[in-house]
Formats: C-alpha cells, sequence, structure tokens
C-alpha cells in the first residue's frame, strides 16, 4: 500500500470541474513534482490532501486512512505549506514556531525542535526578528519550517522556494530532497530547474486531469516526434531549397543564414544534409541537434488539451 492514494477523485466549484477522476500513488522516499499551467488543478488537490477541503467523487487516503472520514489525524501526519503561506506578521520567528509546534498533541516534547527547525531552514540571522519585518524569502523559511516543526510523514508544499534569492535556493533544494528520503513529499512549482533538483518523479496536470506521470529520468528523456536541428550556412539560400533535402519535413529560418530543419519521425538526415550542402556548393559553418528542454515536453503536454 502507497502512503498516498488518489482513487478516481473530481471536485467541483459549481459547474466548473476543477478535477476530473485524478488517481495518482505516492510511496515513501518519493518527492513528486506536481506540474500544470495555471488553473490546472494543483492547488485544489493539495487542499483535498491536507483536508482542507472535501471531494466530490472518489478517495484519497494516507496512510490507509481516509482523509474525508479522519481529518484530525491526517493534519498530525502531513506537513503543509500552502502557496500564499499565511503567517502571524505580529510574532517573532521562535515564538510562531513554539506556537505551532505546541498545536500537535505530542507526549514526548522535543525541547530542541524548534532550535533544529531554525538551523535546518536557516532562520538563524533571523530568528529574533518579528515575521512581518522578514523578507518574502525569510518568511518562506519559516512557512517550511512550520510545515516540519511536527515532524510529518507526509510533506505538501505549495511553490515552497517562492522569492528565495539565488543564495538561499540550493540550501532549501537540498533541504526537501534530504527530506524525501525518508518521507513523501509532494511540491508544486512553475520552475522546471526546481524539478529536476528536488524531484525523482513528475506528474503533469492539465484542466483537472492527469497528462503525465512519470520518473524524472523517463521525463528528461521524453521526446517529441521530431528531432530538430541547427543549420548555419556560410550562403543564403531559401526555404524551398533546403525542403528538397530527403526526408525534410518542416525548416524555420532563424536568419538569412540559419534555419531550424525537422525531420520526419525517425529519420535520420545528418548524412543527406552534408549531401545536400556538396551538391549545391554550399558551406556549413555549424550542424546540431537542438535538444528538447524541459519546459518544452511541459508544453507539449499541455498545449490544447
Amino acid at each position: 500500500m502507497s502512503v498516498v492514494e488518489i482513487k478516481g477523485v473530481s471536485k467541483f466549484y459549481g459547474k466548473q470541474k476543477a478535477l476530473n477522476q485524478v488517481n495518482i500513488n505516492i510511496d515513501r522516499g518519493e518527492v513528486v513534482g506536481l506540474l500544470g499551467p495555471n488553473g490546472a488543478g494543483k492547488s485544489t488537490l493539495m487542499k483535498l490532501l491536507t483536508s482542507f477541503i472535501s471531494a466530490d467523487e472518489g478517495e484519497i487516503t494516507i496512510q490507509g486512512v481516509n482523509v474525508r472520514e479522519q481529518s484530525l489525524k491526517i493534519r498530525q501526519w502531513v506537513g503543509y505549506l500552502p502557496e500564499n503561506n499565511p503567517l502571524y506578521p505580529e510574532m517573532y520567528v521562535r515564538e510562531y514556531l513554539r506556537f505551532v509546534y505546541e498545536m500537535y498533541p505530542n507526549k514526548q516534547r522535543n525541547p530542541n525542535r524548534v532550535s533544529e527547525m531554525i538551523d535546518l531552514t536557516g532562520l538563524g540571522p533571523e530568528q529574533n526578528k518579528k515575521i512581518g519585518a522578514l523578507s518574502k524569502g525569510y518568511r518562506q523559511r519559516v512557512g517550511l519550517a512550520q510545515a516540519l516543526i511536527h515532524d510529518p510523514e507526509v510533506l505538501i508544499l505549495d511553490e515552497p522556494t517562492s522569492g528565495l534569492d539565488p543564495v538561499q535556493l540550493p540550501g532549501i533544494r537540498s533541504v526537501i530532497s534530504n527530506l524525501g528520503k525518508e518521507k513523501t513529499v509532494l511540491l508544486s512549482t512553475h520552475v522546471m530547474q526546481e524539478v529536476e533538483a528536488m524531484c525523482n518523479r513528475v506528474v503533469i496536470i492539465n484542466h483537472g486531469q492527469i497528462v503525465a506521470d512519470q520518473s524524472i529520468e523517463e521525463f528528461s528523456e521524453m521526446k517529441t516526434s521530431d528531432y530538430r536541428y541547427k543549420l548555419e550556412l556560410k550562403e543564403t539560400i531559401n526555404a524551398a531549397l533546403l525542403l528538397e533535402i530527403p526526408f525534410v519535413q518542416k525548416v524555420e529560418p532563424l536568419s538569412e543564414k540559419e534555419w531550424i530543419i525537422i525531420p520526419a519521425e525517425g529519420k535520420d538526415i545528418r548524412e543527406s544534409v552534408f549531401k545536400f550542402a556538396v551538391t549545391h556548393n554550399l558551406n556549413i559553418l555549424a550542424f546540431s541537434r537542438i535538444e528538447q528542454k524541459m519546459e518544452e515536453i511541459f508544453r507539449e503536454l499541455t498545449a490544447g488539451k
């Protein structure tokens, strides 16, 4: 049995279907990146998992316990960092984290827990300030610390690195990646580099439906039906001439002498391109295959669906 099991879950807001028959299982030791355009249903799914709202159809269980039926127990097992990260700005960092920690039932209190979370999330330099005086990046760290304070089995993180500067990012990414080795982590993000840096699995949601669910390795290796090549010539030619190359399906100009060449599916045109250049007395200055980026794969999976 997986730690998190989402079976046939749908959610309506009035007549609008935010989620449509979603099925996901997440095991311990997984850091799953939840990707999707704005309005795809990411935040709705996270609110369902944390029992902030209830599903209209389907079932969600965490460690075998139904989220709808035992929401208080679920909240003890789940650490949640919502997208807007609501905090008490008039409270001091230490005071707030102690307040959150003491809300959770625990017969064996760890007197050093607040200090441990401050160290883990890098809040040390700001720990004696009021939350309202912190930068957005440090407020985000406070939000992450409160999500971790009760040592939850499952972490639900909505845009966890939002507001962090490039210096702060590696540390928080490392924290989340390491937590994923012993916990179950689901995080949403709009930044592909975040997925590559922290996740070992990718789930893409669009219009409330899952359109991809793969390991990070499988996702990174995905290709479109067409490879693309970049060709730079010394001479100026027109598109019609390039289309004479065997198995060339489409060409796109980048400049008068630079072209993107898209061959027919599964066809290797490299030899044909060099023969074409020799036949027409053309000088090739550069010729290389363009590696498809994760952003492009994401756009293809979510476009027009």
